[in-house]
This record gives C-alpha cells, sequence and structure tokens, in this order.
C-alpha cells in the first residue's frame, strides 16, 4: 500500500515538475509590420515553467538564455527563418522577495518574437545609354582664338 502512495506521488511530481512548451503561428507577410528587407514567416512563442519546493528546483531549465537561445531561435530557424525581430521576454525573478516563492511555488520564462527571412536587395537597374554622358573627345585641341588682327 505504501508503494502505491509512492508510486503516486512521484508521478504527480514528475506531471507538475517542470513544462515547456513552443507555440508557432505563420503568418501572411503583408499583416505583420517589420522593417523594410525583412519578410515575417511566422510568430514564435517560447515558455517554461519550473516547480520548487524547500529551495530546491524540481528539474527546468528556468532561465533567459535557454528559453531564447535554446528554445526560440531554434523553432525559428526550424521553420526556415534568418532572424527573429522584435523578442520579448520576461522571467520570474529569483532575488529578494522572490526567494520565499522557491519555498513551495514555481518560477517561469518566456519569449516571443516575429520569426523573418531576410530578402535579397534588388539589384540596381543598368544606366540606359541615354543617361550616361557622352565622353570627352580625345583628339587634337582647337586652336583658341587669337585677341586681335
Amino acid at each position: 500500500m505504501a508503494w502505491s502512495r509512492g508510486l503516486a506521488l512521484a508521478a504527480l511530481v514528475t506531471c507538475a515538475a517542470a513544462c515547456s512548451s513552443i507555440s508557432t503561428v505563420r503568418v501572411q507577410p503583408e499583416s505583420v509590420a517589420v522593417a523594410k528587407g525583412l519578410r515575417p514567416i511566422a510568430i514564435v512563442h517560447a515558455q517554461v515553467t519550473s516547480a520548487y519546493f524547500l529551495f530546491l528546483a524540481i528539474p527546468g531549465k528556468v532561465s533567459l538564455d535557454y528559453v531564447v537561445n535554446r528554445m526560440l531561435l531554434h523553432a525559428a530557424k526550424e521553420l526556415g527563418a534568418d532572424k527573429v525581430v522584435d523578442i520579448k521576454v520576461d522571467i520570474t525573478p529569483g532575488d529578494g522577495i522572490w526567494t520565499l516563492r522557491k519555498l513551495i511555488g514555481w518560477r517561469s520564462a518566456q519569449a516571443s518574437g516575429v520569426a523573418v527571412v531576410v530578402e535579397d536587395a534588388a539589384p540596381a537597374e543598368p544606366a540606359s545609354p541615354s543617361s550616361v554622358p557622352p565622353a570627352p573627345a580625345t583628339g587634337a585641341a582647337a586652336p583658341a582664338p587669337s585677341a586681335g588682327k
């Protein structure tokens, strides 16, 4: 009977311990405003939450470095993006009065941004022949007019 309680507690802790998720949604390029030369392809949101009990973290990598670099940017690259712009981040503080939250509580971190593809600049059109100034003549110079007769 005691082992069934232990098994139930282990299952509960495992399910509630750490949770991470990545959500993406494809967007129409004309529906999202980004800088010139960028084409938006998706909105990406990454979040991770970790539980705490008696100041011990139940496994979960709650850090902005992990959420931005290993989750957000990685997901955007898998979608074919070159960059992520307009990144917004949030994390539960881990110091000050927030330390008491580690007694029994949780911490979470999240990041979101617009995945974009960098478009090549349009090549400059070659100048038309009529707009090119004529080249200077390379013959003998005409004699200068004389001052008097």
